[in-house]
């Protein structure tokens, strides 16, 4: 048992045995510590549990946990690769009692597993106690049986831990491995104690006092709190003494001399630990969701990733090395850590681009560099101007530019470096002032140039820890907003997604001890600061305020879901459509989804149930949905849309989703796309695509909405609701009320035709001779059929008068509708013969004029009108009979 995986296993096992749960290792971004860039100890995700501010089902644990020390106040970085025992990355393991077991069970704990499970001899063991700490002191010598001068008392802050200024703390004990008289160095506190014979192996922290402003008090429950770093204890259990030359390494820097051709000799084998320590951290960073970036924990990976590729440059590798590794290194740690296998993909596009990209920068900047530093020696100093031309203008890091002088013993003039990075933020500042934009933007460029970008940890998570660090009232700064106002806040991090590519923003809460926020919106401002809307609702929020963040969870799982359907919506548009379509707009709300396309005409009904098939047709594949970050043009040359309206950077992140089925693609991935939104894990997650509606935008522009998961099926659910309704009145099987419906409305017509008919017939006396002759009667030269109707269609008006005049054979026929709005219709017409005499148009007006109308039109044997006066359709008649008797 000397496997790195062996040693983790054990480890886990045994502490599995002795009552303990084990607990998957937090993310390296801590999520209840916003104080921190990254997880540096193993009781990081655990420190609500020991300040009493959360409570677990559980009062023992064991873990491995990730931790990089990379950034901020636990920077290894410029260590690692020259020494054996520095890394950005490495495993803690660790034991926890939470108010449980104390000092005596500790040490216990502690002393069987490394002498029995591991096996290590007790006369190579030696261990410290802080100075006061006299009950630990005699556990030992008691538990362990170490004589008194292997148990050493450390009067300094080295065996005293403290969480900070305030709050838990205790006195720790640590555990020692003499590694041989043949290695220089002496025990802890003697005057060699910094030499490498012992080192350090375990530490035991013992929680038992709280501190506060007023002093030093006992907790009512002291914990335990321990770590042992897995390198450290591996190369003890494998018989080397450095952390480098254990078998998890070993592997690593066999992949990487494979790649490069290059044997770990020399200077070489710095490099080649440089490149197998940042393939750990750089990897394991990606699959907790940092990218690359310019600032914050982003440009933290950038670091490491850049030194990592410019080891594998002194290597003599001419193509991108790093990515090729990620198999080994999955190989080594898969098993116990299968967020890496999960993220392979997007591990290993990151890395394949940010080398490519750095590849170009490292060439021009070196060769700056080597014309730059021609004239300096070992002990020269690089000027900072030209260090910031480096950065400024060629894109090589600081931190970059020193790491490539250190071996020749060059510095840089750091201050006249930092002088230059301001001037510049200074004319940044001043060339924006004058741009024009609305002046009430100018607080979130003001902000962003202060605080930075605010850091993004949505995509991993709903929930988090973060620190105000500006708040917004009224269009200004202010350093707090009291409860039942209003304003915004900035935060150095956040779960919460702001508006952007169609996607409206996180809506949920802040809290903290007396203090309650509602969020209700965030947007993207300045450039990378996400703002967010808030309403404080108890207590007061001020600037320097710790919150616990917590995305409201459903909303955003509809909105996952709503955002992934568009893609699949916006693919399966293209597949029945064609190429020609195009995204022109969306809208991703938790409620539904809207997506606008190019398309010259309507969609049939037809077309409609295809998109909505194809596309629950990837929904029911319940695929993974995969992200990877590429540069922007070989994402878009390699078949990945754009959103509209969208801005990209130079790196991008695209998302794939299903397996395509039908024509040339099938068999490849069905939807593939540039985007910075949220998305579900599983197509499956989306449940079901519903499409409601298809309408017109503008020309050429159609507008597709629709909906998913819950709020589909109760669409859906409505929808049979009314056809069982539907049914139940049709006194028919739900599959049969199409059919009934139809019959109905075929009866219907049919009766509405017979009914009209009815009425033309009764309007025209019932359709006898006899009757009809009753109201025909001679004016003057001619004859006149005139009736006032009623229930008539007015445009059936003209037929009834052509019948009129067929039974007449020659004279004139007037006929008017009075509707039950009292407004009437006026017919008239005159037979062939009579055309040359009298004029229907004339015979219209005078009847028109005499309903209150304006006239008509017509021809001259056909002509009709109208008025609102319907009241004096007789007096309309008597005026015709009028105009016909003086003829």
């Amino acid at each position: 048992m000397t496997g790195v995986n062996e040693i983790r296993s054990a480890f886990l096992d045994y502490f599995e045995k002795n009552d303990h749960t084990i607990v998957e290792s937090g993310p390296l971004v801590p999520r209840n510590d916003p104080t921190l860039m990254f997880a540096n100890a193993g009781m990081n995700q655990f420190k609500n549990v020991f300040t009493g501010l959360e409570k677990r089902d559980y009062q023992r644990a064991a873990t491995a946990q990730k931790v990089v020390r990379a950034g901020g106040k636990h920077n290894d970085l410029d260590n690692v690769g020259y020494t054996a025992r520095h890394h950005t990355f490495f495993e803690m393991l660790g034991n926890f009692s939470f108010g449980d077991y104390f000092k005596d069970r500790a040490i216990e704990l502690a002393w069987n597993l490394i002498t029995k499970e591991y096996g290590l001899p007790k006369d190579k063991l030696l261990v410290t106690v802080y100075s006061e700490d006299q009950q630990a002191f005699d556990l030992w010598k008691k538990i362990a049986g170490l004589p008194e001068d292997k148990i050493i008392k450390i009067p300094t802050s080295d065996n005293f831990w403290t969480m900070g200024d305030t709050g838990p703390c205790g006195p720790c004990s640590e555990i020692f491995f003499d590694h041989g008289e043949h290695i220089w160095g002496g025990p802890p506190g003697s005057p060699e104690e910094d030499g490498d014979r012992f080192i350090e192996i375990w530490n035991l922290v013992f929680m038992q006092y709280e501190q506060t402003a007023d002093g030093r008090h006992d907790l009512p429950r002291p914990s335990i709190d321990t770590g042992m770093g897995i390198e450290r204890i591996a190369a003890v259990l494998q018989g080397v003494h450095d952390n480098y030359d254990i078998d998890l390494f070993r592997a690593l820097i066999a992949a990487s001399e494979n790649a490069t051709g290059v044997e770990a000799e020399g200077a070489a084998s710095n490099s080649h630990r440089v490149i197998a320590d940042h393939l750990r951290s750089t990897s394991f960073l990606i699959a907790d969701g940092v990218l690359p970036s310019n600032e914050g924990r982003g440009y933290v990976l950038r670091r490491i990733m850049r030194r990592g590729m410019r080891h594998a440059h002194l290597l003599g590798a001419r193509e991108p090395l790093m990515w090729k590794l990620v198999p080994a290194l999955i190989r080594e740690m898969g098993r116990a850590y299968p967020e890496l296998v999960r993220a392979e993909a997007l591990i290993t596009e990151t890395l394949r681009l940010e080398e490519t990209r750095f590849r170009k920068t490292l060439e021009r900047g070196l060769g700056l560099l080597d014309s730059a530093t021609t004239d300096l020696g070992e002990g020269g100093e690089l000027d900072g101007e030209t260090a910031f031309k480096l950065y400024d203008t060629y894109g090589f890091p600081l931190d970059l530019t020193q790491d490539a002088l250190r071996a020749r013993g060059i510095t840089v003039d750091t201050d006249a470096f930092d002088a230059a990075m301001e001037r510049q933020k200074a004319e940044a500042r001043a060339a924006w002032s004058g741009s024009g934009e609305a002046a009430e933007e100018t607080v979130w460029f003001a902000l962003k140039d202060k605080l930075g970008a605010t850091e993004f940890l949505g995509y991993e998570t709903e929930k988090a820890e973060g620190v105000v660090t500006g708040l917004v009232a009224d269009g200004a700064e202010t350093q707090e907003i009291s409860a039942g106002q209003s304003g915004f806040a900035i935060l150095n991090q956040t779960p919460f997604y702001g508006e952007s590519g169609g996607q409206v923003g996180d809506a949920g809460l802040m809290t903290a001890s007396g203090v309650r926020v509602r969020v209700t919106d965030v947007q993207k401002k300045a450039d990378g600061l996400f703002v967010h809307a808030v309403t404080v609702e108890e207590g007061k929020l001020t600037v320097g305020l710790a919150l616990e963040l917590a995305v409201d969870h459903s909303r955003r799982g509809a909105i996952r879901s709503n955002h992934s359907a568009t893609h699949l919506v916006h693919e399966a548009l293209r597949e029945v459509l064609g190429t020609h379509v195009a995204q022109k707009g969306s809208l991703v709300s938790p409620e539904r989804l809207r997506f606008d396309f190019s398309h010259p005409k309507p969609m049939s009904d037809q077309e409609l149930a295809v998109v909505e098939g194809y596309a629950n047709e990837i929904v029911l594949q319940n695929a993974p949905v995969e992200t990877r970050l590429m540069a922007v043009d070989d994402a878009i040359e390699s078949g990945a849309m754009a959103l509209f309206g969208e801005k990209y950077g130079e790196e991008v992140r695209v998302v794939t989703m299903g397996t395509a089925l039908h024509g040339d693609k099938a068999g490849k991935a069905y939807s593939v796309e540039l985007c910075g939104g949220t998305h579900v894990s599983r197509t499956g997650d989306i449940g079901l695509v519903t499409l409601v509606s298809e309408s017109a935008v503008a020309a050429g522009v159609r507008r597709i909405e629709a909906l998913t998961g819950a709020e589909a099926r109760a669409y859906l659910d409505e929808q049979d609701k009314r056809v069982r309704e539907l049914a139940a009145l049709l006194k028919v099987g739900a599959g049969d009320v199409t059919a009934r419906v139809a019959q109905l409305v075929e009866d219907r017509r049919r009766l509405e035709k017979e009914l009209a008919d009815a009425k033309k017939k009764l309007a025209m006396g019932g359709g006898g001779s006899g009757e009809a002759g009753n109201a025909v009667k001679d004016v003057g030269a001619f004859k006149l059929m005139a009736r006032v109707v009623e229930g008539i269609n007015p445009k059936d008006l003209k037929g009834l008068a052509d019948d009129a005049k067929a039974q007449l054979g020659s004279g004139v026929v007037v006929l008017i509708n009075v509707a039950d709005d009292g407004k009437a219709a006026i017919v008239t017409g005159v037979t062939k013969d009579l055309t040359d005499k009298v004029s229907a148009v004339d015979l219209v007006k005078l009847g028109s004029e005499a309903l209150g109308g304006r006239g008509g039109g017509g021809r001259p044997d056909m002509a009709q009108a109208g008025g609102p006066e319907g009241a004096k359709a007789d007096a309309a008649i008597a005026a015709i009979e009028a105009y016909l008797s003086g003829l």
